[in-house]
This record gives structure tokens, sequence and C-alpha cells, in this order.
């Protein structure tokens, strides 16, 4: 296992590596937006599966949301973030080549974790997902981890703090004020229609 610090991961990440890192939830992959072709092949992904932006605060996060979507965004942002939350929300074109999605949307999240949250301060957002190989359940350790992705640097220290090792609730924007269930995690949702 390859364990590295936060300045050690800015220079694998600045070379289009990933780094995987604890989240409040279960460890993640991420990667800068640019090497997004990294993730789906470390992880065998389909690439029609998109990944989630991560940031460490909603306001960096922002310009990533299209204009018709920012009020319900930050209210959501407001209430539930940093969490176990994920967004999936129409794309700011000016963002629009970061996109891993064919639909024109992101998936937004700010996870309550410390560490997380201080890589992506230095980072800026990270394009993640979990980290295991697609199709397998994978761990929720560092070391178990390391035996899936020998090749990928992991953020120490090491024991991580603890995650939940459940999946975020994911929510999508429909229009005004309107968000529907695409899965339910440990956050429930008040606003969902």
């Amino acid at each position: 296992m390859n364990l590295i610090d936060c300045k050690s991961a800015l220079k694998r990440l600045d070379s289009g590596l990933p780094v995987i890192f604890q989240t409040d939830t279960l460890p993640a992959i991420g990667c800068l937006p640019r090497f997004s072709k990294i993730i789906y092949e470390f992880k065998n992904r389909d690439r029609n599966k998109p990944l989630i932006l991560m940031g460490s605060e909603h306001k960096q996060l922002i310009d990533y949301v299209h204009e018709s979507a920012k009020e319900d965004y930050e209210n959501i942002a407001a209430k539930y973030w940093p969490g176990a939350l994920t967004m999936v929300i129409p794309c700011s074109k000016r963002q629009s080549e970061i996109l891993t999605s064919s639909d024109f949307t992101i998936g937004l999240r700010i996870p309550n974790s410390c560490t997380a949250q201080s890589l992506m301060k230095e980072t800026g957002p990270l394009l993640t997902s979990s980290a295991n190989i697609s199709g397998s359940t994978g761990s929720i350790t560092a070391e178990g981890i390391a035996l899936d992705f020998p090749s990928v640097d992991i953020l120490g220290p090491v024991p991580w703090e603890k995650g939940s090792g459940k999946a975020s609730t994911i929510i999508s924007w429909e229009n005004n004020r309107n968000w529907r269930l695409i899965r339910q995690g440990e956050v429930l949702i008040k606003e969902l229609n």
C-alpha cells in the first residue's frame, strides 16, 4: 500500500493519476476533471455510467450548475451539505467539457469528511466514484482497497476516519422545486415530490 500526504496527492492528480481517499460514506477514487478517462480504466467502469463531482464546499461547485437550477441547488445544498447527498442537476454550458453523462447533467456532492474536504480545498473539485472494481462490492478499508488498486496511491493517514459504509442518497432535479429520488441512502430528503 502506497500511502501519500496531501502534497503528494496534488502532484499525482496534476500528473493525471487518480488518488483514493476516504469520504463520509464509502472510500472514493478521484481525479481532476480533465483526466476523467483514468477512473473508467482503473475501475473497468462502463463509460455510460457518469462520475460524481465532489467539492469542499457548495460555492466551489456553483459554476457547474445551470442557471435554471441554481436557486433549488442553493436551497438543498444549504440544508443537506456537507453530507451523504448527491444532486444530479443540469450542467452549466460553460462547464460542459467535464461531463461524463450523455444528458448534460452532473452529479454534485460535498462529503462530510475532513480528509476529503481538505484535499479538495487544495485541488478544487474532483470527479469521483466509489473505490471498487465495477461490479464488485470492494473493501471499505485502505488495506483492502490497496489489494484491488495496487498501483493507485492512497491518501493517509490511516486508519481513516470512519465512513458510514453506505452509498449516498441521489436526487435528480426535474424542474422548479421538483426533485426525484434516484437512490435512497442514509439522508432523507423532505423536498421530494
